[in-house]
């Protein structure tokens, strides 16, 4: 079980910094950005898919039995 969660761990630390330095989110294509005045409406719609197939693999990968 240590050996899993240290895999885990290094596995998220070097997703995070990929996303970071290769793939800044929030300026993707897709994301709906709205200003008018001193409204501003921000919706990350590909972002939030990216990171829902992305979270969605790595959980069947660690609950796989």
């Amino acid at each position: 079980m240590g050996k899993i969660l240290i895999v885990a761990g290094i596995i998220l630390i070097l997703v995070g910094l990929l996303i970071q330095v290769k793939f800044p989110f929030g300026k993707l294509p897709g994301d709906i950005s709205y200003h008018r005045g001193n409204f501003h409406f921000y919706f990350p719609l590909t972002t939030s898919i990216i990171l829902s197939i992305l979270l969605t693999l790595l959980l069947m990968f660690f609950t796989r039995k």
